[in-house]
């Protein structure tokens, strides 16, 4: 095993939220580093679905200290985020180690201990996890008992329509991701989609703003999660676009069904206890936290996911940065992290300048 490096905050994960933390960190006179596994910055973008665009337009689509390039009102592409992380490290100075992945993170006397693949150690005063919102893809439980000649994705390992078999798809949930995969799939497959609880669908402009724009007008961006302002937002959670209603979906000949519930052999059961054969299912029903290498238990609950309120830790010195609705509804999108990412690189340095007092 390498020798240990130690850091007065160590930031694991090198996405959005982890350099716009990094952005914050480096004015504040403090050693640190970004820590993630992936070989190239902006690899979690790439590896998404290869016709995704951005909800947010350019204008409400950067990190803080540097715009995107391109037109403002237009929307950009996973890869042109993803460029655009490399070369905002760069631009920032922001210190980053890649690939090398993390294989462990426990308590020691002054401090945290973080164990790399490559057999690295790091040690540091204070960590802020900045592993994003989006993890290890949901699969239900019921999903092992489809044959195996049903071909299964996630929202993560699909990437175009030239993966699936030909025939008749299902995609599991009706988030803004399943609607989109729904939409793009219906040019080539008979798609059917699995729908869930009430979804509210806005413009993507309204009156020829950007609908991010009015959101941020009218407060319901950066509401906190707590007000009844933001408590409204949460309950609706819009997704933008129209051609994602399931009116819209319908005419372009997707066939909308309710929640699926069930699988046997080939057959998908749905609540209405219908069932059907399909060829292949994507499950798009959401995300939840890896902690496998956090081993501080009192900072993940029973089910794995990590334990925080507005990013701060049950354990003094661990932070969060980039947690859905950390404090609002942009908490986990490029157009608000800048916001969380001040306030917690401020606590961070605070509580790393109050050991070193106490030291």
């Amino acid at each position: 095993m390498n020798f240990t490096e130690a850091f007065d905050i160590l930031v694991l994960g090198a996405g959005q939220a982890g350099l716009a933390v990094g952005y914050f960190l480096k004015q504040r006179g403090v050693s640190f580093t970004l820590l993630d596994g992936r070989g190239r910055l902006g690899d979690s973008w790439r590896e998404r679905y290869d016709s995704l665009v951005l909800f947010s337009s350019r204008e409400y689509s950067a990190l803080p200290g540097l715009a995107l390039t391109g037109d403002p009102v237009g929307y950009p592409t996973k890869d042109e985020i993803a460029d655009y992380l490399g070369h905002y490290a760069r631009m920032m100075r922001v210190p980053v180690k890649l690939d090398d992945a993390l294989v462990s993170l426990t308590r020691c006397d002054d401090g945290f201990l973080a164990a790399t693949a490559k057999g690295n150690r790091f040690s540091a005063t204070s960590v802020i996890i900045a592993a994003g919102a989006f993890q290890k893809p949901l699969v239900p439980l019921f999903a092992h008992e489809l044959d195996r000649a049903v071909a299964q994705f996630t929202s993560a390992n699909y990437h175009r329509p030239e993966q699936l078999p030909e025939g008749r798809v299902l995609v599991v949930g009706d988030g803004a991701t399943g609607r989109q995969l729904s939409s793009e799939l219906t040019a080539t497959h008979e798609v059917w989609l699995a729908t869930g609880k009430f979804r509210l669908v806005v413009p993507q402009r309204f009156f020829g703003r950007d609908i991010i724009a009015c959101f941020e007008t009218t407060g319901a961006l950066r509401a906190d999660k707590k007000s009844w302002h933001g408590r409204f937002v949460q309950l609706f959670d819009p997704i933008p676009g129209w051609r994602l209603r399931l009116s819209a979906l319908r005419r372009a000949g997707a066939k909308v069904v309710p929640r699926a519930v069930a699988a046997e052999g080939r057959c998908i059961r749905f609540s209405d206890d219908a069932s059907e054969r399909f060829d292949a299912v994507i499950w798009a029903i959401g995300y939840h936290d890896d902690a496998s290498w956090l081993q501080i238990p009192e900072v993940v609950d029973d089910r794995g996911n990590y334990l925080q309120e507005r990013g701060v830790s049950p354990v003094p010195g661990l932070f969060h940065i980039g947690r859905e609705w950390q404090n609002n509804r942009a908490s986990a999108l490029l157009a608000g992290i800048g916001n969380d990412a001040a306030e917690i690189a401020a606590e961070a340095v605070e509580f790393v300048q109050a050991q070193t007092a106490r030291a």
